[in-house]
């Protein structure tokens, strides 16, 4: 497995030898533990002030269990979950998926057991940014396609020009102020709409 100091690590685990065994094996593996807990209190505590790329929770802890962190950390920031239990039964294991729990893995585990749930989990919190972002980006560039249709009916409406020559304008304006054309529709919007 390569090294990649550069993804960080929360450790959730009531039980302290099985905590100590998953922080060994994530720092052979090149991941950097960031926090190590015993609670799922102390988790979300952690988790919201260190930003981890991953947090590794079990199931069953004390004060809070692993999938109502899930929860509570996933609602304020965006990290690969990996849940970790004594119990493979079926409501736990929707609950954990509900809750945002991207791998699960049942104990007593070993390294090969840990170590691809963890990958997988990673790779599939990339694809869920990935998408956000694309999703992201289609949304402004709808909202900036609305908007530039909005200026273009005011550039007919107000200064007689044809739908053509209203987009050429805005595009124009756009390049000699080094202006996005969303940014040269807002302005046309807000001056000459009434």
């Amino acid at each position: 497995m390569s090294k990649k100091s550069t993804r960080r690590v929360l450790v959730a685990e009531d039980e302290a030898l099985i905590r100590l065994d998953i922080v060994e094996t994530l720092n052979e593996a090149g991941f950097e533990v960031v926090a190590e807990v015993s609670n799922g209190e102390s988790a979300v505590q952690k988790a919201l002030e260190l930003e981890p790329d991953l947090c590794v929770l079990d199931v069953k802890m004390p004060i809070m269990d692993g999938i109502t962190a899930a929860e509570k950390i996933l609602k304020e920031m965006s990290c690969a979950i990996v849940m970790l239990t004594a119990f493979s039964q079926t409501e736990l294991v929707t609950r954990a998926k509900d809750a945002g729990a991207m791998a699960y893995v049942v104990k007593p585990f070993s390294q090969s057991d840990l170590l691809p749930a963890i990958e997988i989990a990673l790779s599939r919190h990339l694809e869920i940014v990935s998408l956000e972002k694309e999703i992201s980006d289609l949304n402004m560039r709808f909202e900036t396609r609305k908007k530039v249709e909005i200026a273009k009916g005011i550039l007919m409406d107000k200064m007689g020009l044809t739908e053509p020559e209203s987009f050429r304008w805005i595009q124009k304006v756009s390049m000699d102020k080094r202006l996005s054309m969303r940014e040269v529709s807002d302005a046309v919007i807000s001056q000459l709409s009434e």
